[in-house]
């Protein structure tokens, strides 16, 4: 498979590694540095693209692999205010686009074993949740796309908490009271070289429950980007890492 990418920091390295390992060939690399090779024809000599660029970039290049005709792995968040109308340009161009605030495997299993932990929980009103997530400090967005979904999770399914609110740890900490009973507070730390924690916490007077998933470098982040390009090459459609996964076949 003939893979380019979009974005070629330390998170395009590592899925170029994967990606050679498993065979595949990079045919395009686009960083801030060579923009002017990102264009129709290059894209087209590409199986698949995998996007991993920024939020200012994102949109474009998801547009421009759509027009190229070839399917997109995005992996860059930031952008997610726009899923709807990239939804309604990608099938009706019948294109292909699979998208994910990550695509770690860990971390999809974590994503459903959340859900199914917040069905739970939420015949227990005593149990107060939250979500703490930790990364390095050149993160540049807060909270994490990832702390995002895992958000989504909970509100999809304790009812109570209907929207979520994001506090980082240099944000004065007296805006932890302001947090209303319906919704739901992600915390936010930024640590040097913690590649990414998040835990959920569930806590009453009596004892507290905590669900964790600590990555331990990008590797995991990576090898979920490439096994997402292998299965979208020959598909048409709107995806997410729901549909690779599929923990409910």
């Amino acid at each position: 498979m003939k893979i380019a990418l979009l974005g070629y920091g330390k998170m395009g390295r590592m899925i170029e590694q994967i990606a050679l390992g498993r065979k595949h060939e990079i045919v395009l690399k686009i960083d801030h540095d060579n923009l002017y090779d990102l264009t129709l024809a290059n894209l087209q000599q590409a199986d698949v693209a995998i996007e991993f660029s920024t939020p200012h970039t994102v949109l474009g290049n998801i547009k421009l692999c759509m027009d190229a005709g070839i399917p997109v792995v995005v992996g860059a968040t930031g952008w997610y205010e726009k899923i709807p109308e990239v939804k309604n340009a990608c099938l009706e161009q019948n294109a292909a686009i699979i998208y994910a605030s990550n695509f770690s495997v860990g971390v999809n299993i974590f994503f459903h074993i959340n859900k199914m932990l917040a069905q739970v929980m939420n015949r227990f009103p005593d149990y107060e949740v939250q979500v703490e997530e930790i990364h390095h400090t050149q993160k540049l967005d807060a909270p994490s796309g990832t702390a995002i979904t895992i958000a989504e999770g909970i509100i999809e399914n304790i009812p109570v908490k209907e929207a979520w609110v994001n506090v980082l740890t240099t944000d004065d900490k007296d805006d932890n009271d302001q947090i209303k009973p319906n919704q739901l507070l992600i915390e936010s730390l930024r640590i040097e070289s913690v590649p990414g924690t998040h835990t959920v916490i569930y806590g009453s007077e009596v004892d507290t429950i905590e669900f964790k998933h600590t990555a331990h470098n990008r590797s995991g982040f990576a090898l979920g980007a490439v096994l997402a390009a292998e299965w979208v090459k020959d598909r048409k459609g709107f995806f997410t890492a729901s549909d690779l996964f599929n923990f409910n076949a």
